[in-house]
């Protein structure tokens, strides 16, 4: 037989508001916070809100949230948000106290969508202190200055050989997915209505001048000469 498995704690989490020096350091917790890191919690706090409450359990002894803590201490705060886990039995509190700082270190970063996201903020408020998002220094002068561009694939754009023999003739439509291709001579006006089939279209890309000869004026130079084009190519009047 398999051991069936528990189902999720379902919890009513309330949060209350206590003085910060009822709120107590657990002697356990095994998470070291340098005062540079309180100073940005601090700052967080100042612009954000203390919006994440520190989680302590029965008697009121911190299970995670020392840092913030020490950084409503900081501010001088006299009050801070707590929310009481009473739950918990003694080994589970233990372990709760240190897999809650564990698993947020095994997370990894999107480091373009990471960088989007920055770009985006330093443009939306020029005086927005970007400090406040944990980064600073050399991290954001790098993160600032990853390329967002999307990633292509170099052999999507590949094109297939040519068949041997040619199988299209004048006057035939493709029709490619939602697209569609009329091997035809655009200076025939039969060759728009093949393609169109009665319909209009919304918008169209043309390629002015007209009846230019390659050389002289589109040619490149050395090995980038151009050869003249089949038609169109200055000898119509």
């Amino acid at each position: 037989m398999t051991k069936p498995q528990a189902s999720a704690v379902q919890l009513d989490l309330a949060v209350e508001q206590l003085p910060i020096e009822t709120i107590k350091p657990s002697r356990r917790n095994a998470r070291v916070h340098s005062q540079k890191q309180i100073r940005q919690l601090a700052a967080g706090i100042r612009r954000f809100g203390f919006v994440a409450p520190i989680l302590i359990d029965a008697d009121g002894t911190i299970l995670a949230g020392h840092g913030r803590l020490a950084a409503a201490e900081l501010l001088g705060m006299a009050m801070a948000p707590v929310i009481r886990l009473s739950h918990m039995t003694e080994v589970e509190r233990r372990a709760f106290m240190i897999s809650d700082n564990r698993l947020a270190e095994l997370a990894t970063w999107d480091d373009q969508i990471l960088a989007i996201e920055l770009q985006d903020l330093a443009t939306l408020d020029l005086d927005f202190d970007l400090e406040l998002t944990g980064f600073d220094g050399a991290d954001l002068d790098t993160l600032l200055g990853v390329d967002v561009a999307p990633k292509i694939d170099p052999k999507a754009d590949q094109i297939p050989e040519p068949r041997a023999v040619a199988v299209s003739r004048l006057g035939d439509r493709w029709t490619l997915g939602k697209h569609a291709v009329v091997c035809g001579d655009a200076r025939d006006p039969k060759a728009y209505e093949a393609l169109m089939q009665g319909q209009k279209a919304r918008m169209t890309f043309t390629d002015p001048p007209f009846n230019l000869r390659v050389v002289g004026h589109i040619s490149g130079k050395g090995k980038n000469a151009r050869r003249e084009l089949v038609c169109g190519s200055g000898e119509m009047a």
